[in-house]
């Protein structure tokens, strides 16, 4: 692989998981990993720092970070397969395309911030549309059921295969013909050396 996929800078850690927060997390003893949905919290320089997020209280994963905090959660970004068609090359060998995380954290539980954590994902996804207390009475009794935690970043890599090693006639036709939009826009994104 291209030394060139695995470069990137804060802002795209930052926009990937803003565009893609439900993330697996898991430990490193393979406990049954968790689809859930995390917002990054950021530094003054822009790195990623922790993670807020929120699970139920059932979850066996919580269990297990209780005892063993460490945790690693997987980010997956937009992706898709890329044809010879797309590359309007018959002798182009097919590739799939795609982002990723690998993000190692130690997770904190913070019972007395479920309802920040829970409010600041509400505000993420809706924006001044919605917020979780117009559910009412049945608001507490789902807060009950969940608890917030804060995972600190301890090592963070990435991959952004998006083609940055592509010849710039095979980059230009990939995007003018694949039918994914937001993988087209993460590719012409990472295509900064083409200008």
């Amino acid at each position: 692989m291209s030394a060139a996929f695995a470069t990137f800078e804060p802002g795209d850690v930052r926009d990937l998981i803003a565009d893609y927060p439900l993330a697996w997390v898991t430990t490193p003893e393979h406990a049954p990993p968790s689809l859930l949905p995390l917002l990054g919290e950021y530094d003054a320089d822009g790195r990623l720092t922790h993670l807020l997020g929120h699970m139920g209280r059932r979850n066996p994963l919580h269990a297990r970070l209780v005892q063993a905090p460490s945790a690693t959660i997987l980010v997956n970004g937009p992706q898709g397969y890329v044809s010879p068609a797309h590359a309007d090359r018959r002798d182009w060998g097919p590739t799939w395309n795609y982002t990723q995380l690998v993000i190692d954290a130690q997770i904190v539980f913070l019972p007395d911030e479920t309802d920040h954590a829970l409010d600041a994902l509400t505000f993420a996804m809706e924006g001044d549309r919605w917020t979780a207390r117009e559910l009412g009475s049945r608001y507490d009794g789902m807060a009950s059921a969940i608890i917030a935690f804060r995972a600190t970043v301890t090592s963070l890599t990435g991959r952004f295969k998006l083609g940055q090693d592509e010849a710039p006639e095979t980059f230009a036709a990939i995007v003018e013909r694949h039918p994914n939009p937001a993988l087209v826009s993460w590719m012409r994104r990472f295509a900064r050396d083409r200008g």
